[in-house]
């Protein structure tokens, strides 16, 4: 959530003239930069599951939690979130709240099937997704701003293709959450045994990126391709598609989520304190993260000249020399998550003292 935050006080904050990961514009560190916070998006899916797992609940129990959060998740991002991505809602999108939502109201299917099946399904289903790479759904929003009536380009965008207004396309999304579910139990393996399970389980994941990503014969519609420095070859290499997540997208970030989730024991207490503190409460501060540095871009774009109209907005339409450089992002987004701290923890000691059955919603 705290590298969630980085990506987002970019796109806010930073200048707009070119898009990092376009490696005929940008620099190794606006690059990298972006590419750190490809692993939120899966660690947030993975985790949703394990979550769901550990949770302990009879079947009948968290189906129906997992349903009325997810659909609820669903109606947050079409309304509170969208809300604070834009200050408006002219410009709706289907991003990763929306997602997480209806992976959960899938979840909440999937979680009927044996344990063996599920786990089957699950990797099946990430491995074999990119063999749709090749079907092209036509735009579900026209010229003129009218949605398209075909259903099959809906279902193919839904389901498999990013194309305005769906940015998170979900199948790969669901099959991670229930992967998730389905590591459930190496959280009750005793420390050692859970940690060498993780590692071997990442470094596995690490090892079949590189080796296929070699290749360039299946897992990405974005062969990397030699580049004139060695340093941008590997920038190339490493940029593989999040919209969908393609199979090497998900090796990539999910591999090393296992080896950082195995060592997490050993992180500061301090550390850990901090952290624990945004996790017990992720509606919350994401939707109050996104408002704090909405308003930071206002505030930024007034003091730069520009009028408040213009950020009325979402950010990819805020104006092209308006922004701060990385290194003032990275302040800027220093501040934003300490400001943010003090809210999650009020938040956080709210939940801890309450039982209030919507507060397991936030």
């Amino acid at each position: 959530m705290v590298v969630m935050a980085l990506d987002h006080a970019r796109d806010f904050l930073g200048f707009k003239a070119f898009n990092a990961t376009d490696l005929t514009k940008t620099t190794a560190a606006y690059f990298l930069t972006r590419w750190v916070t490809h692993f939120c998006a899966p660690g947030f899916m993975l985790l949703a599951g394990t979550a769901a797992f550990l949770a302990r609940k009879e079947k009948p129990a968290l189906s129906r939690f997992l349903v009325t959060r997810g659909l609820w998740l669903v109606f947050a991002e079409l309304t509170i979130i969208n809300f604070a991505w834009t200050f408006g809602f002219a410009d709706p999108g289907l991003m990763v709240i929306w997602a997480l939502g209806w992976s959960m109201v899938g979840l909440a299917a999937l979680i009927w099937l044996p344990s063996r099946a599920l786990a089957i399904v699950s990797v099946a289903t990430i491995v074999l997704h990119n063999l749709f790479d090749g079907f092209h759904a036509g735009p579900l929003i026209g010229a003129t701003g009218a949605m398209s009536s075909n259903v099959g380009d809906w279902v193919l965008s839904v389901l498999h293709q990013k194309n305005n207004p769906v940015t998170y396309p979900l199948l790969p999304w669901v099959a991670v959450m229930a992967l998730g579910y389905s590591l459930g139990p190496v959280w009750t393996l005793e420390p050692l045994r859970r940690r060498r399970a993780l590692l071997l389980l990442g470094l596995s994941c690490v090892v079949a990126f590189v080796l296929l990503r070699a290749t360039n014969l299946y897992g990405d519609a974005s062969p990397w391709v030699s580049q004139p420095t060695a340093s941008f070859t590997a920038l190339s290499f490493l940029n593989v598609t999040k919209y969908p997540p393609s199979l090497l997208y998900l090796l990539m970030t999910l591999g090393p989520l296992f080896v950082a989730l195995a060592v997490a024991d050993s992180l500061p207490a301090a550390v850990v304190r901090v952290l624990i503190v945004f996790g017990r409460v992720p509606f919350f501060f994401y939707a109050l993260h996104l408002v704090v540095l909405h308003l930071m871009a206002l505030g930024l774009g007034l003091s730069q000249g520009f009028d408040a109209s213009q950020f009325v907005s979402p950010f990819w339409k805020f104006p092209k020399q308006y922004g701060l450089n990385l290194a003032e992002v990275y302040v800027a987004w220093v501040c934003a998550v300490t400001a943010l701290y003090f809210p999650s923890r009020w938040f956080s000691g709210l939940k801890s003292r309450r039982r209030d059955w919507w507060l397991s919603y936030l």
